[in-house]
Parts: C-alpha cells; structure tokens; sequence
C-alpha cells in the first residue's frame, strides 16, 4: 500500500524532532550532573526538591530518548550486536564487583542513612545510567561498543570530579567501565542500572 507523501512528510518531521531532541539530552544531562556541587547553598528542603526534580527529568527524557532513537527514511538503521550474556548474568557479576570492592574498602562511615539519602540514590542512578549507558552509549554503539564502553565511563567519570575530587576519578573511571561493560554483555542500560543503584545504596548504608 503506498503511504501517502503527508504522511510520509509527517512521519520524518516526527523523527527529525526525535532526533533533535535526543541529540539535546546527552549535553543537558551533563550541565545538571555537573552543576551538582553547586546547589550545596540552597536550603536542604529546596536542594532535595532540584535534584529529586532534576533526576527524574533526566531520566524520563532519556528514556524517551532511547525509544525514539529510529533511522530516518531511506537510512539503513546500525547494526547492534546480539547481547553476550543473559540480563541475569551480568547483573550477577556487576553485582559480585560491587560487592566485592565493597568488602575490600571496608565498612563504610557510621553516618545516618535517611529516607532522602536513599531516594536521592536511587534516583541518580536510575538518571545517570539513562544517560550514560542509554541514550549516550546507545549514539556511540554505532562506531563499535570499545568506543561506545570507553567514552560513556571517561563522561561519567569527569562528571563526578566537581563533587569528589580528582582523587575519586579512578574509581568512579572503574566503576564506569564496570557498568558499561553490563550494558554491552546484556544488551540493555537496565541491568547497569540496577548495579548502580546497589552500589549507591552501599554507598549510604552503613554496615
């Protein structure tokens, strides 16, 4: 059946406007994980509300950004290997990683573990790995996983420098390659998520 020249037109307005506007996610994303340490000076109850805030917008157009991202008409689409391993294996071994470089740090400071910390985790990392192992990994993939796995944890590493330090680029750059290495294996930026997630909660939960 021929489609109609409308809506043909229609249909790649409409993947035009996907285009742009997942090409705009990755470069907002940046600026709100960068501008993190600055909001140190708004009141507690005002920062827990821009970040809460900030992190779900992030991942909501991430996400949306993931499900759009279509070929354009007549473009054929890249090719995207096969996942190496059940989404359950690699969320195991990211797990034994975390849990492993855990018990080497040692326990973790007595500091309280509130309801807000926890939220705020779990957010992040839901929002950081839509954007690194989502939306930015999957625009890389197209020029091979070595280069989509590498770029996505050397971002993810630099972002956190403004809220860490130097002295933490190295295990943040690990822990990058860690779950960029999940999302190549599974073939999805859900199961780095969750490892993610896991790793912050021992982050903020003393033990």
């Amino acid at each position: 059946m021929t489609v109609p020249l409308a809506a043909r037109e229609a249909g790649r307005g409409r993947l035009a406007g996907a285009a742009v506007a997942g090409a705009a996610v990755v470069p907002a994303g940046l600026v709100f994980l960068l501008a993190r340490p600055g909001l140190e000076a708004l009141p507690a109850g005002g920062r827990t509300a821009v970040l809460a805030t900030g992190y779900l917008a992030l991942g909501t157009a991430a996400a949306a950004a993931i499900r759009t991202r279509v070929a354009p008409p007549r473009v054929k689409a890249p090719r995207v290997a096969p996942p190496v391993l059940s989404a359950r294996a690699a969320l195991a071994a990211g797990l034994v990683a975390v849990a492993a470089v855990a018990l080497l740090a040692g326990p973790s400071p007595p500091v309280p573990a509130g309801r807000t910390a926890l939220v705020l985790g779990l957010l992040a990392a839901v929002a950081e790995e839509a954007l690194f192992r989502g939306a930015l990994y999957g625009w890389l993939e197209r020029w091979g996983a070595p280069l989509a796995v590498g770029a996505s944890a050397c971002l993810f590493a630099l972002v956190h420098v403004p809220s860490y330090g130097l002295a933490a680029l190295p295990v943040d750059l690990g822990a990058g390659l860690l779950l960029g290495w999940q999302r190549w294996a599974s073939g999805h930026w859900t199961v780095p998520a969750v490892t993610h997630a896991a790793a912050n909660l021992l982050a903020v939960i003393p033990w």
